[in-house]
């Protein structure tokens, strides 16, 4: 009889239920087939732990990609070999990534989405919301944005504010008077 365990989503360092129910159904005999070994696992040590589960159970291994068969001792080495190199792989990719985020910092590039409204406009509702000509539900329509927008500029200008105050007051030096 075959069964087929399907990954659902991406799980990285998270909990993977439907690996941890295929590897309590493998049975004596039983051989598990991967399209690619790094579908099954990101790391070496993960790796050889389900290899060690798979070989509890009595069961093989089988990856179409790199085309390892535990159920024999070269296809057992070579398995090792190739999950050794795909861990290099992705730890060179990981510093690849970091490099190049950094060099665009560097450079004023930042990541993510762009902001929905311009400095200009920011202000602009600032100072209506501030003032009352409009309300934050208000300025959030006119400006075709969601209300949560406008709540957290809100938050961030009163919390520039407030620091703002802060520091004008430890600035000024206290005024002597004489008498």
């Amino acid at each position: 009889m075959k069964r087929f365990f399907v990954k659902r989503h991406r799980a990285v360092g998270g909990d993977r239920p439907e690996l941890h129910r295929l590897l309590d159904h493998l049975r004596k005999g039983d051989v598990l087939v991967v399209a690619r070994l790094d579908r099954l696992s990101r790391s070496l040590r993960d790796v050889l732990m389900i290899m060690e589960r798979i070989q509890e159970s009595k069961a093989g291994f089988m990856s179409l990609g790199e085309s390892v068969d535990t159920t024999t001792a070269p296809g057992r080495m070579m398995m090792q070999m190739v999950a050794t190199f795909a861990e290099f792989e992705r730890a060179m990719l990981r510093e690849r990534t970091k490099a190049g985020l950094d060099a665009a910092r560097k450079r004023g590039r930042i990541g993510g989405r762009r902001p929905k409204l311009r400095p200009r406009q920011q202000d602009e509702i600032v100072a209506m919301v501030s003032k009352g000509t409009k309300t934050a539900a208000d300025a959030a329509r006119l400006f075709n944005v969601h209300p949560a927008t406008i709540s957290r500029l809100l938050a961030q200008a009163h919390a520039e504010i407030s620091t703002a105050k802060v520091v004008t007051s430890v600035a000024r030096p206290p005024v002597r008077r004489r008498n």
